[in-house]
This record gives C-alpha cells, sequence and structure tokens, in this order.
C-alpha cells in the first residue's frame, strides 16, 4: 500500500487535490493546506529541519523532496530509509503540467482516480496559461522581495520569476541563478543604481511576511515605483495554486 510523506508544502496540497490524500502519511509544519485535510497528518519537521526517525516510524513508501525546498545531505539521509525518493524541481508555471504527470506515473497505478483530477489540473491550467499569452502585455521593471534586512528578491530562472513573466513583469536584477543554490535568491545593499528604475515593488506573503508597515520601507528602496502586497503562496506554490495564481496576476497587471 502507498504510504507518502510529503515534505514540500505546494506539493502536499497538490497530492490531496490529486485524490491521493488519505496516502500522505507525514507533512512538514508547513504543510498546511487544505486545512481539514492535512490536520491528522503528522508533522515530521520542517523542510530544512527533518525528523528523520520520525520520517523512519511512518513507514513510507515514497517520500516527495524539492530542490529549492530541501536540503541535499537530507535527501541524502531519506535515501537510506529505503522509501523511493521522489524529487522534483519546477521552474516555470507550465512545468505544473510535467509535475502533475510525474505524480501521475508514481501513484495512478494503485489510484486510478488520480489521472481524472490530472487531467482536470492540467486542463485548467492550460486554460489559464493561454488566457495570459493570448494579451499584449505592457512590459514592467519588477523588484519581487522575499526577505528583510537584508532585501532578498529572486534571480530571472526561478519560479516566481517566471510566473510573473506571464504577464510581462521582468524581475530584477538581471541575474540568473543556476539549477540551485543560494544565488536563485539574491539579497541586496539597497544602494544598486537599477533600484531607481524599478517600475513596480511586490512585497511576498512568504517565507517573510510582509505587511502595510513594511510599504514605506520599500518604497524608500525604489523612490519612482508602485509598491503592493502580493500573495506570496499564489505565486510560488506548484500544483492546484498555479491557476489561480495566473489570474491572479493578470488581475494585478491591468490595475
Amino acid at each position: 500500500m502507498i504510504r507518502i510523506v510529503s515534505l514540500v508544502p505546494s506539493i502536499t496540497e497538490l497530492l490531496f487535490a490529486l485524490g491521493l490524500g488519505p496516502r500522505v502519511v507525514g507533512r512538514t509544519g508547513f504543510c498546511i493546506h487544505p486545512p481539514k485535510g492535512v490536520a491528522d497528518v503528522a508533522k515530521v519537521g520542517g523542510t530544512k529541519d527533518l525528523h528523520l526517525t520520525r520520517i523512519q516510524s511512518l513507514a513510507p513508501t515514497h517520500v516527495i523532496v524539492n530542490v529549492d525546498e530541501n536540503r541535499l545531505e537530507d535527501v541524502a539521509a531519506l535515501r537510506q530509509l529505503g522509501a523511493e525518493i521522489v524529487v522534483t524541481h519546477p521552474c516555470s508555471p507550465e512545468d505544473n503540467l510535467a509535475l502533475v504527470q510525474q505524480l501521475v506515473a508514481c501513484f495512478a497505478q494503485e489510484e486510478p482516480q488520480v489521472r481524472v483530477q490530472a487531467q482536470r489540473l492540467q486542463q485548467r491550467l492550460q486554460a489559464e496559461l493561454a488566457a495570459c499569452r493570448a494579451r499584449a502585455w505592457t512590459p514592467r521593471r519588477v523588484l519581487y522581495l522575499i526577505w528583510r534586512d537584508p532585501w532578498m528578491t529572486v534571480a530571472r530562472d526561478t519560479y516566481i520569476a517566471r510566473m510573473l513573466a506571464e504577464v510581462g513583469w521582468s524581475t530584477w536584477p538581471t541575474v540568473e541563478g543556476g539549477e540551485s543554490g543560494a544565488a536563485r535568491y539574491p539579497a541586496l545593499t539597497g544602494q544598486e543604481p537599477w533600484l531607481q528604475a524599478v517600475q513596480e515593488v511586490l512585497l511576498s506573503s512568504e517565507p517573510y511576511r510582509f505587511d502595510e508597515r513594511h510599504i514605506d520601507e520599500a518604497q524608500a528602496l525604489c523612490p519612482n515605483a508602485r509598491v503592493r502586497l502580493i500573495d506570496g503562496e499564489l505565486i510560488s506554490w506548484y500544483g492546484p495554486r498555479a491557476a489561480d495564481g495566473l489570474a491572479y496576476l493578470r488581475d494585478m497587471a491591468m490595475a
């Protein structure tokens, strides 16, 4: 029987959306969606501070990890437990189609309803991608902030930056971070000359919980920009939130 430990919050939500909720036996403390679904699922630590003995006690057949979310040394330790390690790494909204297919390949043989739910999710995502790409967007220079003290943002080859690109928003600075590592989320000094040319500052609700108290500070960082709060889960979570996130971004870009 399939027993899944998910160490990726957005994929935990995706497993439930695919009808695999009853097979999820372990999750991180950050796996909070769907609230009723995960309430009775055992917690096994955080994405980067796992309790390996607790995971082992759950006797999982599969452990789902993510290149950005989980540490390489933890994945190496997990491999010693005997479960199949399912490694995920979506880097664009379109990659959600392949992610869903990856989970179908892992679990649909024992849970046939997964294929039906997967098709529904994929069709909706394809429709939202098409809606974004049917419009000629006005290009905007965007600073998407994920952390404060120090300020931290996203490289252009991250999932977040590629979500924003679907509505014509280009993240700054103009750097790519590579497949993994800290370079994917560069820190700023606040003195970079290009900050003067930023047109939109987006303050994410996660991992740092920006709110109205931080708007003036962000405005001082980019004095010529419009500063807005943004739902980080809709922009950075894979799976069922991707389609909602694209619709959300279209509304923001037209505002």
